[in-house]
């Protein structure tokens, strides 16, 4: 998920489950489910159930699942483009968005690119798991889908299909389909040759997307980029890519990478977090204001240490930020927390900390109700509002 340039050592995880949930009186936090297999992003459905995005961790085993109001899991679809990272962790479905009837659903890098001989070094993998590592999917299902699905499995023989541009319509022997498509599909790397190891490349993860009017618009942490896709063509633009930043710290690379891993549209301008690289220096983390038209972006919200997600929120007359941030101190191994903004330069209110690992949210906007996905637990918390 978090990249070479973002370390995150899986075997420190064990020291952050010991640490204690700490909350706001206002709210009421809990464990909605639990048990789901390194969930990275999600979302609600119309209906009020929640789609789960899951890694898994194991070649071609990605999972979309469907979450109910009582925290029941079921299957949407599994068999979807996965693999081991460089670094040794999981990766692959990742974003996910829904429009009418289709989800439009973001694969990661995967394995699509291996570790190479020196730290912070990445070559090709002439044999990665799927041919569809790094692509957006777009798949269509009817409304008893959600109700009553017994779920649906992707071959390697159908990743085959869909590379070649073909169309893959599935059935689970209940009357149930599913059309499934790739909308885009990013090369896994591209060359970035540096002066003591000339054959590095730098990978594609495609972690976050939001779908709005014709386009869907993702969020690479590889590439460091927001590109725009159309839906009716599968052509790709980039909107605008996040420089590196000089290092103030004595130790780690000379540059601290952007890393967008969160995105979303509010008020025709998108926010896209960027929880920033090794060394993970505290308050350079920040969430950006992306224009579409310029393809220039500012600060919105900034000073932040690790943010992975952020949400608008609007209940009676006045408009929130919350920001969730994946540790308050990466180098620590500190938990993370969710955020509370009453304006982009207020100073945040903590509405819940302790989060292990928690890596994206979405809002009931009804109740006013957040729920976070954590990908290392395989929790879902819910942050229930007064």
């Amino acid at each position: 998920m978090l990249k070479k340039k973002t370390p995150i050592i899986i075997t420190s995880i064990a020291l952050l489950l010991t640490v204690s949930f700490c909350y706001a009186r206002a709210q009421t936090v809990s464990v909605f489910t639990a048990g789901l297999s390194q969930p990275a992003k999600l979302m609600l459905t119309p209906k009020g159930s929640l789609l789960v995005a899951e890694t898994v961790g194991a070649p071609n085993a990605g999972r979309i699942s469907i979450v109910d109001s009582l925290g029941i899991r079921r299957t949407l679809i599994d068999g979807l483009p996965s693999g081991i990272d460089p670094e040794g962790g999981p990766s692959g479905p990742s974003g996910l968005d829904l429009r009418g009837r289709t989800l439009f659903v973001s694969i990661g890098e995967g394995d699509g690119t291996l570790a190479g001989p020196i730290p912070g070094t990445e070559l090709p993998n002439p044999n990665p798991s799927s041919p569809i590592l790094s692509s957006i999917l777009a798949i269509q299902f009817s409304a008893d889908v959600e109700k009553s699905t017994q779920g649906f499995s992707l071959s390697q023989a159908d990743h085959a299909t869909l590379a070649a541009g073909g169309v893959i319509k599935l059935s689970n022997g209940a009357g149930d389909k599913i059309t499934i498509e790739l909308l885009a599909n990013f090369p896994n790397y591209v060359s970035a040759p540096l002066p003591f190891f000339p054959p590095n490349v730098r990978h594609s993860n495609p972690f976050g997307i939001v779908a709005t009017g014709k386009d869907v618009y993702v969020a690479d942490g590889g590439m460091n980029s927001v590109v725009k896709v159309n839906t009716a063509t599968g052509e790709t633009q980039t909107v605008t890519t996040f420089p590196p930043r000089p290092n103030p710290l004595p130790f780690g690379p000379p540059v601290i990478e952007a890393v967008p891993d969160g995105i979303r549209m509010v008020g025709g301008q998108l926010l896209v977090t960027l929880l920033t690289g090794f060394p993970f220096v505290p308050g350079l983390s920040e969430a950006r204001s992306v224009d579409i038209a310029a393809g220039t972006s500012s600060t919105f919200i900034g000073g932040r240490s690790s943010a992975i997600d952020i949400i608008e929120g609007k209940s009676k007359g006045s408009t929130r930020y919350y920001v969730l941030e994946f540790s308050t101190d990466l180098l620590s191994n500190s938990p993370g927390r969710l955020l509370q903004f009453s304006s982009p330069s207020a100073t945040p209110t903590v509405v819940a900390a302790g989060l292990i690992s928690p890596s994206g949210m979405t809002r009931d906007a009804v109740n006013g109700d957040i729920y976070i996905s954590e990908i290392f637990t395989g929790r879902i918390i819910k942050v229930q509002f007064p």
